[in-house]
């Protein structure tokens, strides 16, 4: 299968080019002061380390394990706030969307709509999400093989829109657990431009809680974040995804596998000098 090389812009940010980007954010937002506040902290990281960078936060985290678990501010309020921070930071924005509804909207905020890992075949919300113009970031799903993601590029390239690219993160491995087959990177790569979501790769699904009231949720191994990220960018991709927040322990949604904000510029410089070496 020959590499197809697909690079486009979305904002500053070359996607495809070979220039390493980073995208970024905490996993829901939950508070517009909060989204500001990561926002501001990740940009100065990445733009002090020479990483172009892409906000990400959803609006509405539609597939949280509970029902009692915190899900966003929502369509109306969520795109204002990411749309705040793209004019604010003059960054590019990315956010998942899980119904074809909320394409259009949604697309007027941001400039990146994300397909979810359990949402990647629904063909009603690619054709959605291709139609807006915007560019389109496919997670695989967990389920699926990296081979059998040609057919969620191929709906999104003949609906109109050739900006689209991939991210693994991760396979499931039995019960509540995820492993990452690196080959499935290059595999990848040969239909669109690839990015390591290091986060959720280490994410345990619906391991953590369900007892004394409190609301079943997903653990997570965090410590394996750099390593499994510093791997990915030796293998070769295109970009790497992090959930980042400044106290994992009291965020709102995925803060056992996030990475803490205080080790996000250890981790940049780690990976840049992955890349360097490899593209030596």
């Amino acid at each position: 299968m020959k590499e197809k090389k697909q690079e486009f812009e979305v904002g500053n940010v070359q996607v495809g080019s070979g220039e390493l980007f980073l995208i970024a954010g905490p996993c829901v937002i939950e508070s517009e002061a909060h989204a500001l506040k990561m926002a501001d902290a990740i940009s100065a990281i990445a733009r002090e380390a020479g990483v172009p960078y892409i906000f990400k936060a959803s609006y509405d985290k539609a597939n949280r394990t509970s029902l009692k678990s915190f899900r966003g501010p929502g369509l109306k309020e969520g795109t204002r706030i990411l749309r705040k921070i793209g004019e604010t930071y003059r960054v590019p924005v990315l956010t998942d969307i899980h119904e074809p509804e909320h394409a259009e909207p949604v697309a007027e905020a941001v400039d990146i709509l994300q397909i979810p890992a359990f949402l990647c075949r629904q063909t009603d919300l690619l054709v959605a999400a291709a139609k807006t113009g915007r560019a389109i970031n496919v997670k695989k799903g967990q389920f699926v093989a990296p081979w059998d993601m040609r057919p969620a590029i191929e709906k999104i390239r003949e609906s109109g829109n050739d900006r689209v690219f991939l991210t693994e993160r991760g396979s499931s491995f039995g019960y509540n657990n995820l492993v990452v087959d690196m080959r499935s990177l290059a595999i990848m790569r040969k239909l669109a431009p690839i990015v390591f979501d290091a986060t959720h790769s280490v994410q345990l699904p619906s391991s953590d809680g369900g007892d004394n009231g409190q609301p079943q949720q997903s653990g997570g191994q965090p410590e394996f974040i750099p390593i499994l990220s510093r791997a990915a960018v030796a293998v070769g991709v295109d970009g790497v995804f992090m959930e980042v927040h400044d106290n994992p322990a009291v965020a709102k949604s995925d803060g056992a596998n996030a990475l803490p904000l205080s080790k996000l510029k250890q981790t940049l410089q780690q990976l840049l000098a992955v890349h360097r070496s490899i593209h030596a």
